[in-house]
């Protein structure tokens, strides 16, 4: 069975990372839900719709009839940089808007993407209630989590991924990808002086451990963030690294003076990232447009899924399943 006339809704959409993706398969999204406004100008900016907003208050019987759901659902309840509470947060909760819309609809498939920490959370107990609740309604459940690295993005970025098969098509052989043999880093995808200029960090405490740029300049390209110094006292966002090496993980609200995208050693000057570069860190394409809000467009790809990684696991779906 292959992807390409299938349907699908895109839920908890953000800018639209899992529609590029399926699209370039040869799927149709017929429906879109997000609540954030920002992501809903990004949206609009680059598919022509704005997507529905809160999913609590959308009817499951009005949804068009799909073949896939994609939902990269809120991570913030999930994630070791925040509370990690779970359920008890009212945005953990919003995996059961998903399981309401399955209970209905039945789609072939079922693609979730969350933060590497779902799957240890509250000691496993918040994955197996997921695992057991998806089983339930049909599905088989296969998960893994893989890095955006591995897949020609220069960014650190360890996610969950999890793909669920209706049980009465699926025969058990689907593989996750394998990593690739090359890589590319920061140093790939920066864009020249001109148009990052104003990304500079201009800063007194600014310190460059000076045997490390040394030692990142000698040994060349390395598929790892390679940190070179610090601002202030180094912490989050305030972290120096060399354009040899991969990114760290691109963030929605990190602080610091390089907040959401880190700071980087780049041309012999230390500045943040700028979105179009963090766009390029997710594999967006040259002509996805960036909404004029900086700050927002670099939350949007901090919250954003990584293209590249999404194509090969959809890839591995395409052989698998019985007509």
């Amino acid at each position: 069975m292959k992807l390409k006339g299938m349907k699908f809704i895109d839920l908890f959409a953000g800018i639209g990372g899992f529609r590029y993706t399926l699209e370039s398969f040869g799927c149709k999204c017929v429906f879109s839900s997000e609540l954030d406004k920002y992501c809903q100008q990004s949206y609009k900016l680059n598919f022509g719709e704005i997507p529905s907003g809160d999913i609590t208050k959308i009817d499951e019987h009005k949804i068009p009839n799909f073949d896939i759901l994609c939902a990269g659902f809120p991570c913030q309840p999930f994630s070791i940089s925040g509370k990690q509470k779970g359920f008890e947060d009212t945005r953990g909760t919003l995996f059961f808007d998903i399981v309401r819309i399955v209970s209905y609809h039945k789609p072939k498939i079922i693609f979730l993407e969350n933060v590497k920490n779902l799957k240890s959370h509250n000691r496993g107990e918040t994955f197996k209630i997921i695992s057991k609740t998806l089983n339930s309604l049909n599905y088989n459940i296969y998960s893994k989590i893989l890095n955006a690295k591995d897949f020609k993005l220069p960014q650190n970025r360890e996610r969950i991924t999890i793909i669920c098969i209706r049980k009465d098509i699926d025969n058990g052989k689907y593989k996750f990808p394998i990593p690739f043999k090359d890589f590319v880093t920061i140093s790939d995808i920066k864009e020249d002086d001109f148009f990052t200029e104003k990304y500079i960090l201009n800063r007194n405490d600014i310190h460059i451990d000076e045997e490390k740029l040394k030692e990142a300049i000698k040994n060349g390209k390395v598929q790892k963030p390679i940190q070179i110094g610090i601002i202030g006292n180094g912490g989050q966002g305030n972290r120096i690294y060399h354009e040899n090496g991969i990114g760290i993980t691109l963030s929605a609200s990190s602080g610091g003076a390089a907040s959401k995208t880190g700071a980087y050693y780049i041309n012999g000057k230390v500045r943040k990232l700028s979105p179009r570069e963090a766009a390029r860190l997710q594999g967006f394409p040259e002509n996805f447009k960036i909404i004029e809000n900086e700050n927002q467009a670099l939350k949007q790809f901090g919250n954003s899924v990584p293209i590249n990684l999404l194509k090969e696991v959809f890839r591995g779906l395409e052989d698998i399943m019985e007509d």
